[in-house]
C-alpha cells in the first residue's frame, strides 16, 4: 500500500484491505475509532506495536500508560498534534518517512535522544 492511497482511505471511510494489522490500528486510531485501534495494538508484540499503543494512549489522554508504552517502543514520548505523530508512524509502517526516505529502527543514544540505527 502507498502512503496516498492511506491518506485517501482516511477521506472515503474505506477500509484499506491491504493493511498490516498495525496499520490499521493507525487508520482507525486517525479516524477517532479508538477502541478499535487499541484492540489491534494491544496484541501487537513489537516495537512498532509499542509506539502505536504509546499513541493511542496519547489520544486517550493517559500520560502515564503512554509514557510506558513509548519506553517500550524506545521512542520519545510524542508531543504536538496526535494526528501528526499518527501520520508519521502510518508513513513509518508503510515504509519510510514522510520525505519517502527509509528509516531504521529508533533507539536511544547515550544522552536519551532518539537515534536512527
Amino acid at each position: 500500500m502507498q502512503h496516498d492511497a492511506f491518506v485517501d482511505s482516511l477521506k472515503t471511510g474505506s477500509f484499506p484491505a491491504s493493511a498490516s494489522p498495525l496499520l490499521q490500528a493507525v487508520w482507525h486510531g486517525l479516524r477517532g475509532e479508538w477502541e478499535a485501534a487499541h484492540r489491534i495494538a494491544q496484541d501487537a508484540d513489537s516495537a512498532e506495536g509499542a509506539w502505536v499503543h504509546g499513541w493511542l494512549h496519547r489520544i486517550e489522554g493517559d500520560l502515564a500508560n503512554a509514557g510506558y508504552w513509548y519506553r517500550r517502543a524506545r521512542r520519545p514520548a510524542g508531543e504536538g498534534d496526535p494526528g501528526e505523530e499518527g501520520r508519521v508512524i502510518a508513513a513509518f509502517l508503510l515504509g519510510g518517512d514522510e520525505a519517502g526516505s527509509a528509516p531504521g529502527p529508533a533507539r536511544s543514544g547515550p544522552d536519551g535522544t532518539a537515534r536512527r540505527s
